[in-house]
């Protein structure tokens, strides 16, 4: 649901402008001090690029689903690390709040995070809980006005420069499935959080991951994500819906930055005195990628839509981050075949791509996890 073309447009040419001038030259130097400049983070918070998808009346853009994907796909045509600054203010850091969260809530935390003065990071997997989330260890253990955590995360994202965790943590002990777990607005600078070194990853470099780990850390207890113990999994489970449709909106960004760097070597590359674009098989693996592409981006279209329309979109969500994914990691590898050696060097860049783009098969669920929920959907729906 585009809701007005033209500033639309307008919007999606800033971004275009801004990574084409101030990101591309800056992946290099990203990917060699695993840091994202400063000044780069602060005009993306000036661009609004931290509230895209927060509303208007909290000081975000606001932008309907299908404005959101449009707009990834313009932003991450460059190292998907810059978007993953912004992306947990986008996606699962904010997101819980602002869909199960009181209007207090929103209105403490959601405009900080549209400004990006804050970071919101999402804290629910575990050393022993990964893909099975409901079985995560935190504890939030009830103490007057205040609850009492106890556990470790792992592979937070962005929780080294976090202001704010949105933490899953279990209230009812005697509960050892879902319904035993609440979610959390965790203040980054209260008594009793520290956090791990930061982790040596294969790609993705300025991006950071550490572990979180709390040892009686008190939290209110009207810091719970809409005032009700008990509802956390179900909010966890309702980001992923959306955080799936931004992580396949990644993917057809980051891999029409591939193709299109792929396609200019190979018209510019000589061999046997023409360029090697002429060559049928080269020309077949342009053209694969530029098939999987368009078919990831027409999907990633469609569950935006459905999204905007109240429709249901589990199950399509989960094949558009599915396929996509996998769509990504081929052209990659594709685009390092047709740059024969060259890929395989630093200095053109694509070995970094090859490395960044292998953690899209992971986030919010794993390609299997992904093929869990898609067949558990159609055998649920068969049976009516």
């Amino acid at each position: 649901m585009i809701r007005d073309h033209e500033v639309l447009n307008i919007l999606l040419d800033s971004v275009r402008r801004f990574v084409r001038e101030r990101l591309v030259p800056a992946e290099a130097q990203v990917a060699e001090s695993d840091q994202i400049p400063e000044p780069l983070i602060e005009e993306m918070k000036a661009m609004g690029l931290f509230g895209l998808t927060i509303p208007e009346e909290y000081g975000g853009l606001g932008l309907s689903a299908e404005e959101e994907v449009l707009t990834v796909f313009e932003l991450c045509q460059t190292s998907p690390a810059f978007r993953s600054m912004a992306g947990t203010n986008l996606g699962i850091g904010s997101q819980g709040i602002l869909i199960d969260g009181t209007q207090e809530q929103k209105q403490t935390y959601l405009p900080k995070m549209a400004s990006g003065e804050y970071i919101a990071s999402f804290a629910l997997t575990e050393p022993g809980s990964g893909s099975d989330a409901a079985s995560l260890q935190t504890t939030a253990m009830r103490d007057g006005d205040n609850y009492i955590i106890n556990g470790t995360k792992r592979y937070i994202t962005n929780a080294p420069e976090a202001s704010v965790f949105t933490l899953m943590a279990r209230t009812d002990p005697g509960n050892r499935r879902a319904g035993g777990i609440s979610a959390f607005i965790v203040d980054a600078r209260s008594k009793g959080i520290a956090l791990g070194a930061v982790d040596k990853k294969m790609g993705l470099k300025g991006s950071h991951t550490c572990d979180v780990i709390f040892e009686d850390c008190v939290v209110p207890a009207k810091n719970i994500i809409g005032g009700k113990p008990g509802l956390g999994f179900k909010t966890a489970m309702k980001t992923l819906d959306k955080g799936r449709m931004h992580i396949a909106a990644i993917c057809v960004g980051v891999a029409q930055r591939i193709l299109n760097d792929a396609l200019k070597y190979a018209v510019e590359r000589r061999q046997f005195g023409q360029p090697i674009a002429n060559f049928q098989l080269v020309q077949a693996m342009l053209a694969d990628s530029k098939t999987e592409l368009y078919a990831a981006r027409t999907m990633v279209i469609d569950v935006a839509r459905r999204r905007d329309d109240g429709l249901e979109h589990t199950t399509e969500a989960a094949c558009a981050k599915l396929f996509a994914s996998e769509m990504c990691g081929r052209v990659a590898d594709k685009a390092i075949q047709i740059l024969g050696g060259a890929g395989y060097m630093a200095e053109y860049g694509m070995e970094r791509f090859y490395r960044d783009v292998r953690i899209l098969r992971i986030y919010e669920g794993t390609s299997q996890i992904q093929q869990l929920v898609i067949a558990k959907n159609m055998i649920r729906d068969f049976a009516g």
